[in-house]
């Protein structure tokens, strides 16, 4: 006899820099009891000192980044929030590939919200010149399956409850059967 149990979701919370990526991922991750992986922690050295110079990645540069984040992924089968750009539909597929049932939270902001943003955090790699590179590069999700686009401009403590309830529905929609 088989015995059917709801499992924790697998969530990327993607969008270009500065969307929100890391500040909803973590409530995600904390409201769902699930790990947070924290993308940008899996760039190599090289891919860093580009960003910080100011040259933006390209697919060659992602490559490796996108697969050591797929493996990430498939060693969390108890569920996880990863945060990443996920720009192109490709990328999105590889992850998919990785994690079957793996969704996407789509932070959506216009350019000059983005810049705005990216300039407020003096710290981080990411300067401001790469975000036009960031919206250049994207392919919007939001007609894929498994999405949800959300408005990024709006506050985490609207985000988050929209986001947890969204899978929860996804999950209860797909339970494992063992």
């Amino acid at each position: 006899m088989s015995k059917t149990f709801l499992q924790r979701p697998s969530l990327v919370v993607m969008g270009v820099a500065g969307c929100g990526k890391s500040s909803l991922g973590q409530r995600c991750a904390e409201a769902l009891g699930i790990p947070l992986l924290e993308g940008d922690d899996f760039h190599s050295p090289i891919n860093i000192n580009k960003m910080r110079s100011g040259t933006p990645l390209d697919d060659a540069d992602r490559e490796a980044w996108l697969d050591l984040l797929a493996q990430q992924l498939q060693q969390h089968p108890g569920g996880v929030v990863l945060t990443c750009s996920a720009l192109r539909q490709r990328y999105r597929n590889q992850l998919r590939e990785a994690v079957p049932g793996l969704r996407f939270v789509f932070l959506d902001l216009t350019p000059e919200q983005a810049r705005e943003r990216v300039a407020a955090r003096a710290e981080h790699l990411f300067p401001v010149s790469l975000v036009a590179s960031q919206f250049a590069t994207l392919e919007d999700p939001s007609q894929e399956p498994g999405v949800l686009r959300l408005d990024a401009s709006r506050p985490l403590d609207v985000l988050l409850p929209e986001v947890v309830a969204w899978a929860h529905k996804a999950v209860a929609a797909n339970p494992l059967e063992v």
